[in-house]
């Protein structure tokens, strides 16, 4: 098997079971600390993630890249010279960052938020910093090595950690007030970010082939054309996630304040925030770790290609990617439109977010391409590129929150098709400026034929939930309506051939049975 679909598949299994583990957590953070709590969660995560992408300066993609092209040549040197400076670029930021944000975090609250707890879960955060630094640079060393095994399970075990600590700290903290529980939310996942750092910093240690710490300063000292180098790609890329983490940042701050136009109160904004992204979007995004899966092995996998200049391989990853994420992203949409509402009843014991799986699911086909599509760019040296596609998509999208969340009319919803908007427009954008690097035949047909699976897994599984096994309980009706679709979606695809044979052999656990036939 090669590198690629060995590195994918890795990071398939991983992040499925990743998600997984992060929508427990989600579950049992909803039941913990109630639609309130998510609500500032949510609020101050986006200040969060703002930070960490200015930390990280896209060096985790710049790494990847330049590591796996100095691998193909086989030169240690360079790889080591690519650590040092990214370990030094990014500990100095968070030393410098970290201390700002624990002084910016009250005046961000009384000046931007409009509920003034948000305070609590933004302090909290604060020491996950420095460790991210480090873990990133880690991460991308390895994934430009080609090797997801390190990436995939310290991604587990923060996960298992996080999960392990939520329902303890929340309860101790809760009765305080749901602030306090929301930060001590905030507190597990730092726990979670330093086992996960450890567990790295063990693997490197045993698989590493130089010195790190030997002429350490040396190395920083000789590496100015490798922090240029790297600088090239980060940068660029540092900007695409960057316009996307701002626009994050500010559409909380946006969102609450044009449902106060609306003549919504703070405390209900909150909550009605918080069923947005606590409770619908988590489950919109969960099918996303097929795509970030692709995504980070097309990265190494493409760049490689690209420096031997072998255009038809950069073809051929792309359509395989871009062919996954259609067949895998289609099965999670008519899984999530069709069970929206018993779904979001077995997970969270109330409705609340089931409105807003049925409104945007259909257009999260979008969303998930835009992974493969983004690190095609980055590997093609058009990091630029996207960071242009996504300012235009975070400016499209903030407008149309605060325009149409400000009316009466739309409130909150005004905020779900402002997001619905602007990752349509990117991942469109990002499509086109693809095909301008490079012309490929798009299958329409392929296409044609996988909405028409769509519609009959999906009639099928409404008409088995509708219909079928009335009298059972809730869950087991979720069960065999899901199941149902699966399996029919899965031999439909078999039968339309939608799924190449080849592949399937690749599959490890799959490749004798269909070898053999």
């Amino acid at each position: 098997m090669s590198k690629f679909l060995k590195g994918t598949f890795i990071l398939l299994l991983a992040g499925l079971i990743t998600r997984v583990l992060g929508f427990i957590y989600r579950i049992v953070l909803a039941r913990s600390i109630g639609e309130e709590g998510v609500g500032l969660y949510m609020m101050a995560y986006p200040t969060f993630i703002l930070v960490v992408t200015i930390i990280q300066l896209g060096l985790p993609v710049a790494i990847s890249k330049n590591v796996a092209e100095a691998e193909a040549r086989g030169d240690y040197a360079e790889i080591k010279k690519i650590l040092v400076v990214s370990l030094a670029t990014t500990i100095s930021l968070s030393i410098i960052i970290t201390p700002a944000l624990i002084l910016l975090a009250p005046i961000f609250v009384t000046k931007l938020f409009t509920d003034g707890r948000t305070l609590f879960p933004l302090l909290a955060c604060a020491p996950a910093i420095p460790i991210i630094a480090i873990s990133s640079v880690l991460r991308g060393y390895f994934q430009g090595k080609q090797n997801m095994r390190p990436s995939a399970i310290s991604q587990i075990l923060e996960q298992i950690v996080r999960i392990t600590l939520i329902a303890s700290v929340t309860a101790a903290f809760l009765p305080y007030g749901v602030e306090y529980a929301a930060a001590a939310a905030m507190g597990a996942s730092v726990v979670g970010e330093l086992v996960a750092l450890i567990y790295l910093l063990t693997t490197f240690k045993l698989k590493k082939r130089f010195k790190l710490r030997r002429n350490f300063f040396q190395f920083i000292h000789k590496g100015k054309k490798t922090f240029k180098d790297l600088m090239e790609i980060a940068l660029p890329t540092t900007g695409s996630r960057l316009i996307g983490s701002i626009a994050w940042f500010f559409e909380p701050i946006v969102v609450v304040n044009s449902l106060a136009l609306a003549g919504v109160l703070a405390v209900d904004a909150t909550k009605q925030y918080g069923a947005l992204t606590g409770y619908a979007l988590p489950l919109l995004m969960l099918p996303s770790f097929v795509t970030f899966s692709l995504a980070t092995s097309l990265v190494p996998a493409i760049s490689e290609a690209n420096s031997m200049n072998h255009h038809k391989l950069i073809e051929y990853r792309l359509q395989q990617a871009l062919r996954w994420t259609f067949l895998t992203g289609g099965l999670a949409v008519i899984v999530l439109y069709v069970l929206a509402d018993p779904l979001m009843q077995l997970m969270y014991g109330s409705t609340k977010g089931a409105y807003f799986i049925r409104l945007m699911a259909p257009f999260f086909l979008f969303y998930y391409y835009q992974g493969p599509l983004q690190a095609v760019l980055q590997a093609l040296n058009l990091a630029r590129a996207a960071m242009i596609n996504s300012l235009i998509g975070a400016v499209v999208k903030t407008a149309v929150i605060f325009i149409l969340a400000s009316q009466p009319s739309f409130g909150i919803t005004g905020a779900a098709l402002g997001i619905i908007v602007g990752f349509v427009l990117v991942t469109i954008l990002h499509f086109a400026t693809v095909l301008k690097k490079i012309s490929f035949p798009f299958q329409i047909r392929d296409y044609v034929k996988g909405f028409l699976v769509m519609a009959a897994s999906g009639g099928l599984g409404l008409w088995i939930f509708d219909q079928f096994l009335l009298h059972e309980r809730l869950v087991i009706r979720v069960v065999i309506a899901a199941t149902g679709m699966v399996l029919s979606y899965l031999v439909l695809l078999l039968l339309l051939r939608l799924i190449k044979h080849e592949e399937l052999q690749r599959i490890p656990w799959l490749g004798k049975f269909f070898t053999s036939r």
